[in-house]
């Protein structure tokens, strides 16, 4: 992947900055604004191609942990070395935490995991059933063609996905058993600085390594265009009210594979012809769907 995409850079000449991080995103007339450091870039049209886990998600009461307690959120974790020495509390039992806590007991941290059960697949993924169900018949046709916003199941599960894990995938329940991990209860505050579990129970831990999700961390972007949790209000990455603004690689943003390399792919192309149309005035802009409510969009 990453040769494909520096040998497309090259082949095409792109202008890429790297090392740049976008700091601020606005208007100003007719041109958009983007503020990088000391670098201002204007032009007609934007394309936001971030994807919804920008910011990783902790509970306010994590700052009442002792301060020699370890804290890292899943997305800064990398490897055992990270940690000190001692026993570990995983928080969040999806497929990060899970992975994560199976590689941490088995570097010889005693380690705990606390959340709820997720479920899981029944099967191995490395296997024919896996093979043929998952990757055929489940990313290729009901997450890509059956789980759209075009269709009822599409516009359910996109409802139902924001408040429901993923179940577990790689790593399931018995490799957590097996890697010698020690379930407990959620984590609901913190007592004398330490993690407070929801049966009452707190005790002491060197590390903490909260799973606990992302937001789209979106604030950059300093245009009416997010709603209260933050996720931008757009109709297939077309954002009918800032013309010239769109969106690629968010979460379902039209279909469950949308977070896929073949969903964000057809999501892509949608908009490309979407800013090619407006720049050189051919082709036809469909007028964008009524938006779905808030709440279902969160």
């Amino acid at each position: 992947m990453v040769d494909y995409l520096e040998a497309y850079a090259a082949r095409f000449d792109l202008p890429i900055r790297t090392q740049t991080r976008v700091d601020r995103l606005s208007r100003r007339g007719d041109h958009y604004r983007v503020e990088a450091g000391d670098r201002q870039f204007e032009a007609e049209q934007v394309v936001v191609a971030m994807s919804s886990y920008q910011r990783g998600r902790i509970p306010p009461f994590a700052t009442r942990l002792h301060p020699e307690t370890m804290q890292l959120h899943a997305g800064e974790y990398r490897n055992p070395s990270q940690l000190r020495e001692g026993s570990v509390l995983v928080v969040g039992v999806g497929n990060s935490g899970a992975e994560i806590a199976v590689e941490v007991a088995g570097s010889g941290h005693k380690t705990w995991v606390s959340g709820r059960d997720v479920g899981q697949i029944p099967f191995r993924i490395g296997g024919l059933p896996g093979r043929l169900f998952l990757e055929r018949l489940v990313f290729r046709f009901v997450f890509h063609r059956l789980l759209t916003l075009d269709t009822v199941f599409g516009r359910r599960a996109h409802l139902a996905r924001a408040h429901r894990a993923v179940p577990l995938i790689r790593t399931r329940s018995p490799d957590l058993a097996r890697a010698g991990t020690e379930r407990v209860p959620r984590v609901v505050g913190v007592r004398d600085g330490l993690p407070l579990l929801a049966d009452g129970r707190s005790f002491a831990v060197a590390n903490v390594i909260w799973c606990t999700g992302f937001d789209p961390g979106f604030t950059l972007i300093d245009l009416p265009v997010l709603r209260d949790d933050g996720t931008p209000v757009h109709d297939r990455g077309v954002v009918a009210g800032e013309p010239g603004l769109h969106f690629v690689g968010l979460r379902f943003l039209y279909a469950a594979s949308s977070e896929m390399i073949h969903g964000v792919g057809r999501d892509a192309e949608h908009v490309a012809e979407r800013v090619a149309a407006r720049a050189y005035g051919f082709g036809a802009v469909e007028a964008p769907r009524p938006s779905l409510p808030a709440s279902a969009n969160a």
